[in-house]
Order: C-alpha cells, then structure tokens, then sequence
C-alpha cells in the first residue's frame, strides 16, 4: 500500500473511533445543543489534543502524516486499547513510537541531603511526572497531608492539586498554581511523547476536571520556576512564601522545591509553628 492509500485509512481510522466517543467519555461537558455528528466534533478532538482543527481535519483527510507526539497524543485523546494504538502507528508509519513505561524514580542523595538540612523552610523533592519522591515534615504541615500514608501511585503534586477540594482552599491562587503545574506536565510530555505512564495520568486528570482538560488544550504557557505565593493555612494562617526550583545535575527530571519567608517576619514565625507542631506530631504518631 503506498503512503497517499496509508494515510486516507488512518484518516478513516481515526473518523471512525471519534464517532464511537462521546464528550462525557473523555471529560467535556454535555450541552443541550443538538449534535450535528455522531460522537465527538473535530475541533474537540484537536483541543484535547492540543492541535489546530484545520491540522486535525488533514489527518482525517488523508492529506498528511502526523508527527510521534502527535500520534500519542491521539492514543489518550481518542482512548484506544494496545491494539488500536498499534494500528494507527502501523498506518502512520511510526513504528518506533510505542509508548513505553520508564522505570520508577527515587529521589537523588544529593537533593535527599539538602533537604535534610531545612529546619524550618517546607520542601519537597519532585520528579517526572510531578510526582512527590520525598517532603520534610514542615512540608507535610504546609499541605496538611500524610503523604508517608498515601499510596505511592497517589503522590503527585498536580494529582493532589486537582483531586483534593482543600487544595483549592489552601492556595489563595489556585488557578495560577494549576496552570503552571499543567504547563510543567505539558513540557514533560513534549520531551517525552512515548511515556505511557505520562499518557495515562493526563488522560485520568482530562476525565476527572474540567479545567485542567481546558488548560491542557488551550495555548501552551511557558514554566515558571519560581516566584511567590499566598496560602490561607487553616492552623497558621496566612503564610506569604518565595518558592523556588532547584533541579539536581546528576538528574535533570527532578526538582527540590522549597518555600521559605524573610526571617522574623510573620510567615516566618508561622513556618516555625508548622515546624515545631510537624515535630510535636511525629513524637506522638
């Protein structure tokens, strides 16, 4: 089969399983406008796939190849099993785009050390995925979670920012937290477009919020890596914090993040009560 025939059954391939997807199905929000096609709309299916309608609909047109991350991308997008997903990448002619599972991280001695040292400035050690390798006790308190109770598929930053109601509470923007955390999670999966582990935790957060299945398809934002935030803290009150992201050398996909205040401020004080009430906490677990 030459490539022009290949890429109209990948285009037949992809209108077919789009009109088998429903909006409640990958998280959009149902409407009482009447639906002109069965299924989910282009324009849909290139929003949660963070790509223009008109690139989409040349790929149902058979009028172009998609790119490997694109192709990904499509997998969560359109939820297909292994063997559709081989499938589209055999038309596509992408054989070497599988995704692939990447071995679990721990967090790297030398960023284990420094964190070690904080006596009173909350930090946490976070990998790829956003996911939470290890916290000093202040942290914990800041967050007012037992992450050493939680399951270790459930540590993750953006999983707990979107999935715990308090979350929403504790930080005086969210929203600009969550987009920001989106955007890193964007960037990983631009740098890794084959990571199923990745795949599988945007596809969960797309089906589970709203926002974050908006945020995820809208215009890209660059990272920050740093800057200041207010928490409204429910034991200490408001804390005004300076976070910033150390990334280890020997290992570039994981953060140190600490938050820290001006020394003998009022959220200085407020982050020595957190720390000395995590202490008190863990001497009487």
């Amino acid at each position: 089969m030459n490539s022009s025939a290949h890429r109209k059954e990948l285009g037949q391939f992809l209108k077919a399983r789009r009109a088998e997807l429903g909006p409640r199905t990958v998280g959009l929000p149902e409407t009482d406008r009447r639906r002109r096609v069965a299924g989910l709309r282009r324009d849909e299916v290139a929003m949660l796939a963070a790509i223009s309608t008109n690139y989409y609909t040349r790929l149902e047109q058979g009028r172009m190849t998609p790119s490997t991350s694109v192709l990904s991308e499509l997998v969560r997008v359109l939820h297909l099993s292994d063997a559709q997903r081989d499938q589209l990448f055999e038309l596509a002619g992408r054989e070497a785009g599988r995704a692939r599972r990447r071995a679990p991280q721990k967090a790297h001695p030398r960023l284990r050390t420094v964190l070690n040292e904080l006596s009173v400035a909350p930090g946490m050690i976070l990998g790829r995925h956003l996911d939470i390798l290890a916290w000093n006790p202040t942290a914990a308190a800041l967050f007012g979670t037992d992450f050493a109770k939680a399951p270790q598929q459930q540590r993750n930053y953006i999983r707990q920012l979107f999935s715990d109601p308090a979350m929403r509470t504790l930080y005086a923007d969210w929203e600009d937290s969550a987009r920001n955390a989106v955007a890193v999670l964007r960037q990983q999966a631009a740098a890794c477009p084959d990571d199923r582990r990745l795949a599988d935790l945007v596809g969960e957060l797309s089906v589970q919020d709203e926002q974050f299945c908006q945020w995820w398809g809208g215009r890209p934002v660059v990272p920050r890596a740093g800057g200041a935030k207010v928490f409204n803290h429910p034991v200490a009150g408001e804390l005004s914090l300076t976070w910033d992201a150390l990334t280890c050398v020997a290992d570039p996909d994981q953060q140190l993040i600490i938050w820290s205040a001006e020394p003998e401020s009022r959220t200085y004080e407020g982050l020595r009560f957190l720390s000395s009430w995590a202490a008190t906490a863990a001497i009487n677990s």
